[in-house]
């Protein structure tokens, strides 16, 4: 599974966002100096204001590009949100099997402590590592064969256990903490269609064209206004992408990650 669930695709997409986005802004400007050209050539032909020729098409493309950008950056932000809750339930599932594990006769739970310490050291190398994706996989490797260690000698030491409570409480437990990896791994995949992000800066470089087109009526053009605007639309979409990869960008959950130092640290406590 290690070699197959990280998808390296969208980071391709990140790694080229501040390019992206640049290219975003000078295209911005072109489109926008073209619109202006087509307005004036409209003006000089005395086929009437250009105002009166767009009132039908404008106001349904910007509310359409209003949206967009609502929906992209709202899906993002509540894919972010997803990303920390899982480390948090992530480093509660972990500290739950640890206690559990005194359920266990003392050798066999003194050497499932250490491969605990071993595993959530692996989990957050896991993390830190993006996005050097070949060390990423061969870690995650790395915590999927911890996994299956901790298995079996927490089934050899449930079967040797007087305690019947040892099955009922740690296998359960060492469930959760194993299928959260997968949740986690699978989440981090989670991002909208190319075609989406395609489609935003589209819809940015026509209203470029659309608000060139307009203003090409004034005597004299603002151009404070024309940098607030391509400033804002870029800016924009480059959150948005940030957002969607917080393990690269200025956007990160580096806070929630902390959480899972913090159960490390109270292993060592223990």
């Amino acid at each position: 599974m290690a070699l197959t669930v990280f998808n390296q695709a969208p980071l391709a997409l990140f790694a080229l966002s501040l390019p992206l986005i640049l290219a975003l802004a000078v295209g911005m400007y072109l489109l926008f100096e073209l619109g202006s050209w087509m307005g004036r050539s409209h003006l000089k032909s005395g086929k009437g204001l250009v105002q009166e020729t767009l009132g039908v098409i404008d106001g349904p493309i910007f509310a359409l590009f209003g949206l967009l950008i609502a929906f992209t950056f709202s899906s993002a932000l509540n894919r972010f949100d997803d990303r920390r809750k899982l480390i948090v339930e992530e480093a509660n599932d972990i500290g739950t099997a640890y206690l559990r594990l005194d359920l266990l006769p003392e050798k066999e739970r003194h050497s499932l402590k250490g491969l605990f310490r071993d595993y959530v050291d692996s989990r957050i190398r896991t993390y830190r590592l993006i996005p050097d994706m070949k060390a990423v996989v061969a870690e995650y490797q790395y915590t999927q064969d911890l996994q299956s260690e901790i298995w079996r000698q927490a089934a050899t030491g449930v079967a040797k256990s007087p305690n019947t409570l040892a099955g009922m409480q740690l296998i359960p437990a060492l469930n959760a903490m194993i299928d959260i990896t997968n949740t986690r791994t699978a989440t981090m995949q989670f991002h909208p269609p190319l075609i989406i992000f395609a489609m935003l800066m589209i819809m940015s470089l026509i209203t470029a064209v659309l608000v060139g087109y307009q203003m090409a009526s004034l005597r004299k053009r603002s151009w404070l206004h024309v940098a607030l605007f391509i400033l804002t639309i870029s800016l924009t979409c480059y959150v948005i992408l940030d957002i969607e990869y917080p393990r690269i960008g200025l956007i990160r959950v580096d806070a929630a990650d902390s959480i899972l130092k913090d159960v490390r640290e109270w292993m060592d406590s223990k």
